[in-house]
């Protein structure tokens, strides 16, 4: 069963034809790109004069750069950089899986099992993100292979099940690396444990010395690896925590307190919401202690989440399995009853019971597998010419490929580790408009990144941060971005004091290449604007409809025709 789980995650991962989120490009495979080849897009938070970002992950993506590398295969197929991260996402986001099997026995039995497994594999948000590479992802499958060897049955005692209950705290702590707000979860599961050890006082010295001990060590690793990565000393989860408690991860968006009740739960459930909500009911109606653990730890959760400002649905990703435990038990409760037959938890082990079979209700089968479209189309079809346009763009022949202007919001498509040129690593010679946060100001609030600030007036800022006619060698632009170092800190803080105009006098040069999004062709005076200058569309991928705002319209590349 294991091998089916790893062989469906990796076959998503190959399959996977669509764009998602941004950090799954800009947060681990280019930082891996840049390491192993020298070229390569840091975001702010790699650059910045505290640096937020952690290789632990990233370098997870090193050895398949590497091996591809030195084998010499990445010129002559450079489509293996983009499969080789993938198989190892793939491979890791099967742990979730694998992890849920063994927390559905531990925590019910056997019969429930089948179950757990089934809604899993058919989940619709796991086949969105769990096999990206995003740390969210990995994140998940760490937690849920954590709460694997969690003690829920807390009559053994913790020495008895000290191999255990220490693997529990690494996989716990490695959680933590990967995304530090993961502790949220283990402060509750672990006070829970040392509540119920009660009077037991070696034993909760036990649990206390592992934590320190494993968490101290975990922070160390961290600290080491991030300090040689970055060439100074650099302790990047409290950059992380810094940062994130600011009023800068407001920039990114903010939602409402029940924003992940009224949104993240229906989408991360989807069709399986209705039985995660019944298997809540019962764990409570039946006092069944396991259950109710699991209930209060995804109640606290989302409670000190919705305390924060900005919120996405990936946040809560490390809950879907045990989501997924509360619908298996809804769904073997009601198929029993519906044959007149009650399914009872048993407390000990000798009282499990087996079942081959796939214990759910007809109807409620096919309540699950409305997802199924919806799941083919995230895989196949969502926000393909995202990722279409790297693989049009790799195809040009170099001396074809002189530049390529990004006219989207920022971070629409992928970078180097999917397109892999390196004659347009040279700096100017492919860009982007930039969204670098406010770092350094009083009132982020006003605060207008270059990218908010061209879709302000699209036409008139072409037209002054551009040349008035293109040149046909197509030099790189001086200034087409900004690098968040400490210069641009301080440069914000000046015109915040002064004019706050935000506009920092980016200059361009009129690429060979723009790529853009349909819905900036239909602002006043572009479309003309680039006819003018001798642009025509060459390729378009990806639907019209899909997409919100600027992102409308699908992607297409414009070339300069000389």
């Amino acid at each position: 069963m294991a091998s089916l789980a790893l062989a469906v995650r990796v076959a998503i991962a190959l399959s996977t034809q669509g764009f998602f989120q941004p950090d799954e490009y800009f947060q681990a495979l280019e930082p891996a790109h840049h390491y192993v080849f020298g070229y390569g897009h840091l975001t702010w938070e790699w650059v910045s004069p505290a640096p937020l970002r952690s290789i632990i992950y990233p370098a997870l993506n090193i050895p398949p750069f590497w091996l591809i590398k030195t084998l010499g295969l990445d010129a002559r197929y450079p489509e293996l950089l983009i499969a080789g991260p993938r198989v190892v996402h793939g491979l890791l986001a099967g742990i979730t899986d694998i992890g849920i099997r063994e927390i559905t026995r531990r925590v019910l039995n056997d019969a429930f099992v089948p179950t757990a497994y089934f809604v899993s594999l058919t989940s619709l948000f796991h086949s969105l993100s769990l096999s990206r590479s995003m740390s969210n992802s990995l994140e998940t499958s760490l937690t849920t292979a954590a709460l694997s060897y969690y003690p829920w049955n807390n009559a053994r005692s913790i020495q008895v099940q000290s191999t255990r209950m220490r693997m529990c705290i690494v996989f716990a702590g490695l959680a933590c690396a990967i995304r530090p707000t993961n502790a949220i979860i283990w402060v509750y599961m672990f006070g829970v444990l040392f509540l119920r050890l009660g009077l037991r006082l070696s034993q909760g010295f036990i649990l206390i010395r592992d934590c320190c001990v494993v968490g101290g060590m975990t922070t160390l690793a961290v600290f080491v690896l991030d300090s040689a990565f970055y060439g100074k000393p650099t302790l990047s989860l409290l950059n992380f925590l810094r940062v994130n408690a600011s009023p800068v991860s407001l920039f990114y968006g903010s939602s409402p307190w029940h924003y992940y009740l009224s949104q993240a739960l229906p989408i991360l459930c989807s069709t399986s919401l209705p039985f995660v909500l019944h298997g809540m009911h019962l764990a409570v109606q039946n006092n069944e202690k396991n259950l109710k653990t699991m209930f209060g730890c995804i109640f606290w959760t989302l409670a000190v989440f919705s305390f924060v400002g900005h919120k996405e649905w990936r946040f809560l990703h490390p809950l879907l399995p045990m989501l997924h435990i509360f619908a298996s038990r809804s769904l073997v409760e009601l198929y029993h009853c519906s044959a007149k037959a009650e399914v009872k938890v048993p407390r000990e082990k000798n009282a499990i019971s087996k079942t081959l079979s796939l214990p759910i209700r007809t109807q409620d089968l096919c309540l699950l597998l409305l997802s199924v479209p919806a799941l083919l189309y995230v895989v196949f079809f969502h926000c393909v010419g995202q990722i279409k346009v790297m693989s049009y763009l790799r195809s040009l022949p170099p001396e074809n490929l002189a530049s390529v202007g990004f006219l989207t919001p920022c971070h629409s498509t992928p970078w180097q580790a999917y397109l892999h040129r390196p004659e347009l690593a040279a700096p100017g010679r492919m860009w982007a408009l930039g969204c670098e946060p406010p770092l350094g100001l009083q009132h982020p609030s006003d605060y207008k990144d270059q990218t908010d600030i061209f879709y302000e007036a699209p036409l008139e800022y072409m037209r002054t941060h551009f040349p008035s006619r293109v040149d046909t060698s197509y030099p790189p632009s001086a200034f087409p971005s900004s690098v968040p170092n400490v210069t641009f800190v301080e440069t914000l803080q000046v015109m915040e004091q002064s004019s706050r105009s935000w506009d920092l006098g980016w200059r361009h040069e009129w690429p060979q290449y723009i790529v853009l999004f349909g819905a900036l062709l239909r602002e006043p005076g572009v479309l003309d604007l680039f006819r003018n200058q001798s642009y025509e569309e060459v390729w378009k991928g990806g639907f019209e409809w899909e997409g919100e705002g600027q992102r409308r319209g699908a992607v297409r590349v414009w070339k300069h025709i000389r």
